[in-house]
């Protein structure tokens, strides 16, 4: 069975009455009102929610949007869980060099780039809402905030994602000195 589907039904076996009812509430929005009537159960909804591509494997976001919302602590770990394992991950989908390359890029980057790093986060495409939920999660820990900025763009573009989009972003906004240290670091590892 899909792990993301095992995951969904274990999320729908611990959902109460009144979690049920918050998620369909949360839905509003994104599903007809006739369909949620007919929503029984979370696996009901989140079958909808699979259909209609508000959530996939590689698309968590608005499942954890809803989960945080109705205050499930233990759901999110189960789901931060999933996204660390690899399992929801489409950093799986690059190929090894690349994700070498990346990795080292992102080292580099993180130990370098300082105060400014939301003005390259945002070259790289990443909204402000994402940034201020990662601030949320890591208020003081500025390489850690700059790091998860970095893995919300690997993901968001998949493979897609390139060391040369990187450094081109970074020399957007006049961090030369940082691309040429990651320029620097990916030959040296060539070697």
């Amino acid at each position: 069975m899909d792990p993301f589907l095992s995951l969904l039904h274990s999320f729908s076996m611990s959902l109460s009455d009144h979690d049920l009812s918050s998620l369909k509430f949360l839905c509003l929005d994104k599903i007809g009102k006739r369909k949620l009537e007919s929503v029984k159960t979370g696996i009901d909804l989140f079958l909808i929610l699979l259909e209609q591509r508000e959530i996939a494997k590689e698309k968590v976001d608005f499942l954890q949007l809803m989960i945080k919302t109705i205050k499930r602590e233990d759901l999110i770990i189960q789901l931060q869980d999933f996204i660390e394992s690899g399992q929801g991950d489409v950093v799986n989908h690059l190929d090894e060099t690349e994700k070498r390359q990346q990795n080292v890029a992102f080292e580099v980057i993180c130990d370098n780039v300082g105060k400014n790093w939301k003005m390259l986060v945002r070259r790289l495409g990443i909204s402000d809402t994402k940034i201020d939920r990662i601030l949320t999660a890591s208020p003081y820990n500025l390489q850690e905030q700059l790091m998860q900025s970095l893995r919300e763009w690997q993901k968001w573009k998949g493979k897609e994602a390139k060391v040369a989009d990187l450094i081109k972003a970074l020399r957007d906004c006049k961090m030369n000195l940082v691309a040429d240290k990651v320029e620097n670091e990916l030959l040296q590892r060539e070697n």
